[in-house]
């Protein structure tokens, strides 16, 4: 089975026009292209994404005298990619850094709700590892 593709080695034009499709789902090149900052002619749009499908990140069905583009990896999938690179990169790998980065980032932003779910997520991990731990 081959690689699924890393999400982390695309260009930033690449990474723009995924962030696209992911939002949209399927897609034509004007809409891409529409969804894009400082979008580029319509025929560079339309070149990344033969680009992009070519690398294996996106495929194409046909829809009428168009394409519709969709891409192959699952956002969850790519989201997890990226913050794995995140955590390793600028946190040694540790989850604590990084939720402690981030929570502090968000101080006072963070509503009784947030934080009461952060703190069941954290029971909930708890629990499991004394789960595990049996």
């Amino acid at each position: 089975m081959a690689a699924k593709p890393s999400y982390l080695k695309l260009s930033r034009r690449e990474r723009q026009i995924m962030d696209a499709l992911y939002k949209l789902g399927d897609a034509p090149v004007a809409t891409v292209r529409e969804n894009l900052p400082n979008p580029p002619s319509y025929s560079a749009v339309r070149a990344k994404l033969a680009i992009l499908e070519a690398k294996g990140y996106v495929t194409h069905v046909p829809d009428g005298p168009r394409y519709l583009y969709r891409a192959v990896v699952r956002r969850d999938e790519a989201e997890a990619t990226a913050l794995q690179h995140v955590l390793q990169t600028f946190f040694g790998g540790s989850v604590e850094k990084a939720v402690a980065a981030l929570v502090r980032q968000n101080e006072g932003d963070l509503t009784e709700a947030e934080l009461d779910r952060l703190s069941s997520l954290i029971e909930q991990s708890r629990a499991t590892d004394e789960e595990d731990s049996r």
